[in-house]
């Protein structure tokens, strides 16, 4: 995905979730560190740019709360933001990069039980490249882009890499 594909995924998902939503009202919109953040982001100023109200952006460090700390035990923890007037009642969208195996948002959904009580809670992610080990999915989504378990996704964002790109790399080779 190039620059300008990965802007119109954000500003379409933007606009699922104002559908979905109806409206901006009681919104939150969570992004798992580290590149869900500026994602989360992009988001909230889509949908301030269609509803002219800020919705309220935070981060959600999940790394505590991650099945993998045994085999991956040197994690550095990132910071959670909480939007003040918190998450209790709020629809929270959960923003991340890349949905692959589901872990790390069955991990955000039980650092998100810590926080408060959402009236509800829905995913968007910007690439989602199959291969679920969880019974997780996303209820928005930029680019489904099938892998083999071989392959990578990296997601790169101006904000923290100097330019947006989506490139699959590794695989099979014949």
């Amino acid at each position: 995905m190039s620059a300008d594909d990965i802007s119109r995924a954000l500003r379409r998902i933007g606009h699922e979730i104002l559908e979905r939503n109806r409206g901006s009202e009681d919104l939150v919109l969570l992004g798992i560190p580290s590149r869900g953040v500026p994602l989360a982001r992009r988001l909230g100023a889509a949908i301030e740019s269609v509803e002219q109200v800020a919705v309220p952006v935070g981060a959600l460090d999940v790394t505590l709360h991650r099945d993998d700390l045994r085999r991956h035990p040197v994690r550095t923890a990132q910071r959670t933001s909480v939007p003040d007037g918190g998450i209790d009642d709020k629809v929270v969208v959960l923003v991340d990069d890349v949905l692959y195996s589901g872990r790390t948002i069955r991990a955000a959904l039980d650092a998100l039980s810590e926080l408060g009580r959402p009236r509800a809670v829905r995913l968007a992610v910007l690439v989602d490249r199959g291969h679920r080990e969880l019974p997780i999915r996303a209820d928005h989504v930029g680019k489904n882009l099938p892998t083999s378990r071989g392959e990578r996704v990296h997601v790169r964002v101006a904000e923290l890499d100097g330019l947006d790109v989506v490139r699959i790399s590794g695989g099979e080779t014949r």
